[in-house]
């Protein structure tokens, strides 16, 4: 299978810029539009070297990576759960995720401003949330009512039901997000049932500028909350990626100080974060890496 990851974030926050580096090797892209926004969709393919390796070592047709599928999901604006921008069409791409990238803006531009005025990635990662809880809240009411009668009915078998959508209800409203719930068996089943927003793990890119790729004030404040951090400098990136040639990509990567694309990192940390591995197949007409 191919993991499907969505890109969500604030209008300006970079997020299509990451899109287009994370997309530079794409077996295909497509878009399709939502009033005047677009979402684009790139399945990647994942360099691997244990994979080349095996290559080298047993002879196959064909050499085949293990793909990413990235969905560039259109700005976020507050008022989204409401319908704002392009409210509801943003909250359904959300939900056919397997794990959201949230990608905070964490550098400073005259020319391309803020929404909310001002640089915050904390900030902004609170307002995708609320925006995923009130619409959580909102399924859970609808469904709350319709449980709530089965169990005043003496339908016994609904009665876990509704107490694990009670346990859902007090979270969101306190604005505490179901993936930080401690979940029983029946907790699980109901959050794929519905396909739960605030129940999608979640990995955070700061995206920074050309001079802060190692640290800066605004990606320490972000580090000492979450592990699932990635700094990125997307437009560096993307003007890395650019190159055709494959040697000048890795020394302008080198004189940056960076290791590896940023797309390898993200599959890396993606991969731990659903606490998956890659497995490999040999030998005939494929060496093929997958998940």
């Amino acid at each position: 299978m191919g993991l499907k990851t969505g890109l969500v974030g604030i209008s300006n926050s970079g997020k299509t810029t990451l899109f287009n580096c994370l997309s530079n090797n794409k077996i295909q892209t497509a878009s399709y539009s939502f009033q005047n926004t677009k979402s684009n969709i790139s399945i990647t393919y994942v360099n691997d070297p244990r994979l080349d390796e095996i290559h080298k070592l047993i002879s196959a047709d064909k050499k085949v990576y293990a793909t990413l599928e990235i969905v560039d999901i259109p700005g976020l604006v507050k008022g989204a759960s409401y319908g704002e921008g392009i409210g509801n069409t943003f909250l359904n791409e959300v939900r056919n995720m397997d794990a959201l990238i949230y990608v905070l803006r964490c550098f400073e531009d005259d020319l391309l401003p803020h929404i909310e005025g001002c640089i915050d990635p904390l900030r902004d990662k609170d307002i995708i949330d609320l925006e995923l809880q009130v619409k959580d809240l909102e399924q859970v009411n609808r469904k709350l009512q319709k449980v709530e009668k089965l169990v005043k009915s003496g339908d016994r078998s609904a009665k876990d039901t509704y107490n694990s959508l009670l346990k859902f209800k007090e979270a969101l409203e306190n604005f505490i997000n179901i993936r930080d719930l401690e979940l029983n068996e029946i907790d699980k089943n109901l959050i794929k049932e519905f396909a739960m927003l605030t129940a999608k793990p979640v990995f955070y890119v700061e995206n920074v500028d050309e001079n802060s790729i190692d640290v800066n004030k605004y990606t320490t404040i972000l580090c000492l909350y979450f592990e699932n951090v990635l700094i990125v400098s997307a437009k560096i990136e993307e003007e890395i990626m650019r190159m055709e040639n494959e040697n000048d990509r890795n020394v302008f990567l080198t004189e940056y100080g960076l290791d590896e694309p940023a797309l390898n990192k993200l599959y890396k940390g993606v991969y731990k974060l659903l606490d998956l591995i890659t497995f490999f197949t040999i030998g005939g007409k494929e060496n093929r890496a997958g998940i």
